[in-house]
């Protein structure tokens, strides 16, 4: 369960680094105070924050293409954060099926998004599933 909110605070980590465009150590720090999280989830978390703010551009880039008609700059905000985060699971870390890593975008958009946008990004995150396991 802690790796679900973990996640979770991913998600809003990315969400305002979209924004910032800038690492927030403090709302890091802010979020690993979490008592509900494990040291093992802690170290996911600084690990795949830093992994995401150092390969925003690429991993933007990734969900792009694959959003079809759709500029990275215009998609919905939430659902670009939860692509973002899916997209690094996904080519990065090797240790989680990309199914958890799909479900969990979706769940995060379920949340805090469009009843429209669980459709747009399982079908986004599928296509960049595909390519980046043919292309590892």
């Amino acid at each position: 369960m802690s790796r679900h909110v973990a996640r979770e605070h991913l998600f809003q980590l990315t969400f305002e680094y979209i924004f910032s465009n800038e690492k927030n150590e403090q709302t890091l720090n802010a979020y690993l105070m979490d008592a509900t999280l494990c040291d093992e989830d802690k170290r996911y978390m600084v690990k795949a924050y830093d992994g995401i703010t150092a390969h925003f551009d690429e991993l933007k880039s990734i969900v792009a293409q694959f959003a079809d008609g759709y500029n990275a700059d215009r998609i919905y905000k939430p659902d670009l954060a939860a692509m973002i985060l899916c997209a690094y699971e996904l080519k990065y870390e090797d240790d989680i099926p990309a199914a958890v890593s799909i479900n969990e975008a979706v769940d995060l958009v379920k949340k805090f998004s469009t009843e429209k946008s669980k459709t747009f990004v399982n079908g986004v995150l599928a296509s960049v599933n595909k390519y980046l396991s043919e292309n590892k």
